[in-house]
């Protein structure tokens, strides 16, 4: 079993667009417009990103009964600090991770340092249209039993790591 699409809500889909499509590079698979029985419609957009999984967006447009300024972000409708809820692109080395965050950083996509996350190298950045948390990753070593018992995989982490870790260090 795969995972197909992961999907999110946009307040904006032409924006939304052009970010995953122009400046990811994610080609678009479908993009559809619902005609709601109740009312308005749903622009819904789906991204291929790779290894048979898309990540898709609906904008809802006035649609009786759907609030039009919920958190696309969803971390701080939630109340949690922003990173919590993100979702993950994986490279296959790190060579190609770090040829990927050259290739956005060209792109104009403003993003994090590369962090050692052992047994992962990852670099985050945010989604500047709907403030979603993204993240690059490659694992660097399989993961061992200690990586599976808390008690013995413990670290010293603050929530500016959480906060920052999409901007650009010092």
């Amino acid at each position: 079993m795969t995972l197909d699409h992961l999907s999110f809500g946009t307040h904006n889909i032409t924006a939304t667009r052009a970010f995953y499509e122009g400046q990811l590079g994610f080609p678009v698979l479908i993009h559809e417009r619902m005609l709601m029985e109740e009312g308005g419609t749903v622009e819904h957009i789906f991204f291929d990103c790779g290894g048979d999984c898309a990540l898709a967006f609906m904008e809802w447009q006035a649609v009786p009964g759907v609030p039009s300024d919920y958190d696309s972000g969803i971390n701080h409708g939630l109340g949690v600090p922003t990173g919590t809820f993100h979702f993950a692109f994986r490279c296959h080395s790190l060579e190609a991770l770090e040829a990927r965050r050259n290739e956005l950083i060209s792109a104009g996509v403003v993003m994090g340092e590369l962090l050692d996350l052992n047994p992962y190298r990852s670099f985050f950045f945010d989604d500047p249209v709907n403030g979603l948390r993204l993240e690059y990753t490659t694992r660097v070593r399989n993961p061992s039993a200690a990586d599976r018992d808390p008690e013995q995989r413990q670290f010293p982490a603050s929530l500016a790591l959480f906060e920052n870790s999409s901007r650009p260090g010092p």
